[in-house]
């Protein structure tokens, strides 16, 4: 098969009934198994939406500390939607 998009091989250890469940919805719905897998991990994945940082830095220059700059991001980051 052809991809528009490089690929990597993952091996995925699922319990019986999902793997039962995903070769019903396969045959179903004439789409491949990692096809299938693909897009429930990308709609997966869109959901989480960004992380936010945990840490800035840790350094400081002289006029404005790791911990300034920490809640700076904070107030920056707390009224928006996290896109």
């Amino acid at each position: 098969m052809w991809y528009r998009f490089r690929v990597n091989k993952t091996t995925l250890y699922l319990p019986d009934e999902l793997q039962r469940s995903l070769q019903a919805a396969s045959r179903r719905l004439g789409l491949s198994q990692a096809h299938l897998i693909r897009e429930a991990v990308e709609r997966y994945l869109a959901s989480e939406g960004r992380p936010m940082p945990a840490s800035l830095g840790l350094g400081e220059d002289g006029t404005l500390s790791a911990r300034d700059s920490e809640e700076w991001l904070r107030g920056q980051w707390s009224g928006r939607d996290h896109d």
